[in-house]
């Protein structure tokens, strides 16, 4: 299971365990079960903490094993082999199941351990997502440090009855008490928020009591923490307020053009990204969302959904881009029905399925180029003549054999039964004619939408909805400034938008220094 290189890692990892870990596996003859017993085995090997007892027929999912604590009541089990993007998941819960602790902020740990309810969580996830960790990763935390929590992770993959029953489209899908708390990424944050519901109110409180800024970074993706380290590395007071730090770049499989860097993945590039942040004296508020931007004479105020008003003398906007959607009848009532935007989180729930993929870009072809290994058949659909995705990647498409391609096609309908997607209606352009394709899923690549609605009337945004911003990334009002994918800059690209949002923030330093000179006129004439 385990390489000696992971072997040695993971044995570092596991001396930081002080108290005994018991794991209780259930098991039954099939292969999976072997395999997991065989990564139990590794587990005892690398820990002198760590014991296992097998069971069989015990009522529970099989296979699965439980984690506890001699003197502890924790409820929390992994239903499948967690190795893949979960791999660290397991690390982490064997570390806080041992009595390591968590690097959480303590004001989230007392939350959780004064939730008063019994809350019984499942999460479905699959071992190429890479959301699902988060989840996983909140829920695991959770069950560790209140009893009244318990958590199962469960590999869709291993037990495909239950997703196919329970009808889980899309990953992560997590249940409380049976019912569907959520889909997608959640942080601990999230799910807190969501079950504490007092929680926004005192929020909004502690940060209306917050001094005014220097400079207040609104995004936390790339732009947003270049400009927020490239603020603070000039000793001004700096604020940066994200609704999810690392922004899109976590919905990012594979990044192979960061120049110095052949290869990492947007998860692992995001929380470096914020592991840097962090080692400055930057006022970091997570899971903030922005709603309004008024700008007054001296201070530029930043108005949030939950009631807070954050108040800076230079604001610099990088709140990136999302998923464009098709904006078509039925998309929104199958969307995680279905509809999905991520190839690599949700692909693995169709294996064996028909899909589609909309988009000849470079994300559609990828998409249809991966599913192809994991699904019966793919259709990618394309509103142009032409796909305009890099030609080694059409070359690559076209020579697979399950794939066809539609050029000339505007998707016009998601067709489904109340429950799931069970096709689309498109129309060949050119001809006129309409089209019904029997489908079990949709994936949706047509490109990012910068998230500015909220900035309308406040500062000019192009046709496009981007903010329009000249060569320092001066946006239309004095003392703001924009960077990264929402903005008007071409080639939304990590590297480009890193050095915007430094650039920005020179600006804006720039203007701070400019604009609180003295009156040489004035000083001259006292």
């Amino acid at each position: 299971m385990l390489d000696e290189n992971l072997k040695s890692q993971l044995k570092a990892y596991l001396e930081r365990v002080v108290r005994p870990i018991e794991i209780t596996a259930s098991v039954d003859d099939s292969a999976k079960s072997q395999e997991m017993s065989a990564l139990l085995t590794q587990l005892v090997e690398l820990c002198r903490q760590i014991s296992v007892t097998e069971r069989r027929d015990d009522g529970e999912r099989a296979p699965s094993f439980a984690l506890n604590s001699p003197g502890h009541d924790i409820q929390l089990r992994f239903a499948g082999i967690p190795m893949g993007h979960e791999f660290t998941s397991l690390v982490l819960a064997l570390l806080q199941v041992g009595g390591h602790p968590p690097r959480v902020e303590q004001t989230i740990i007392d939350q959780i351990k004064d939730l008063d309810a019994d809350l019984s969580f499942e999460t479905y996830f699959s071992l190429s997502c890479q959301n699902c960790p988060d989840v996983v990763q909140a829920l695991n935390l959770m069950a560790v440090l209140n009893p009244r929590i318990s958590h199962v992770a469960i590999d869709g993959g291993v037990f495909p009855a239950e997703v196919e029953s329970r009808q889980v489209m899309s990953v992560p899908t997590v249940y409380l008490n049976g019912q569907i708390f959520g889909q997608g990424r959640m942080e601990v944050e999230e799910v807190v928020a969501k079950l504490d519901t007092t929680s926004a109110e005192r929020a909004a409180e502690r940060l209306n009591n917050r001094e005014a800024y220097d400079v207040l970074v609104i995004g936390g993706g790339p732009a947003g923490a270049a400009a927020a380290i490239y603020a603070a590395r000039k000793g001004i007071r700096t604020g940066l307020a994200s609704e999810r730090f690392g922004g899109q770049v976590l919905d990012t499989m594979a990044i192979e053009n960061f120049i110095s860097v052949r290869h990492t993945e947007g998860p692992q590039f995001a929380a470096s990204l914020e592991e840097h942040v962090r080692d400055y004296d930057i006022d970091v508020m997570n899971l903030q969302r922005a709603e309004k931007l008024v700008a007054g004479k001296e201070m530029i105020s930043v108005e949030l959904v939950n009631g807070a008003t954050l108040r800076s003398k230079a604001v610099i906007l990088s709140t990136g881009a999302r998923w464009r959607q098709m904006g078509v009848p039925g998309e929104d009532h199958y969307r995680n029905k279905g509809v999905a935007y991520c190839p690599h989180c949700d692909g693995p729930l169709f294996r064996g399925k028909r899909v589609a993929v909309i988009g000849g870009g470079n994300s559609g072809v990828e998409a249809a180029i991966d599913l192809a290994n994991i699904v019966s058949h793919v259709t990618l659909i394309e509103f142009d003549s032409m796909l305009r995705a890099d030609d080694v990647l059409q070359r690559k498409l076209r020579s697979l054999p399950n794939v066809d391609v539609l050029l000339s096609a505007r998707t016009t309908e998601v067709l489904g039964d109340g429950q799931k997607v069970t096709g689309l209606v498109y129309e060949n352009r050119i001809a006129g004619q309409r089209h019904t394709l029997d489908l079990d899923g949709i994936f949706v690549q047509i490109g990012l939408l910068p998230n500015t609605e909220w900035l309308k009337g406040s500062v000019d945004l192009s046709s496009r909805g981007e903010i329009i911003v000249d060569q320092h990334g001066q946006t239309s009002v004095p003392g703001v400034f924009a960077a990264g994918d929402c903005t008007t800059v071409p080639y939304k690209q990590i590297v480009i938008a890193l050095g915007e949002g430094a650039k920005a923030s020179l600006a804006a330093f720039d203007h701070l220094m400019r604009t609180s000179a003295p009156d040489t006129d004035a000083v001259k004439a006292a």
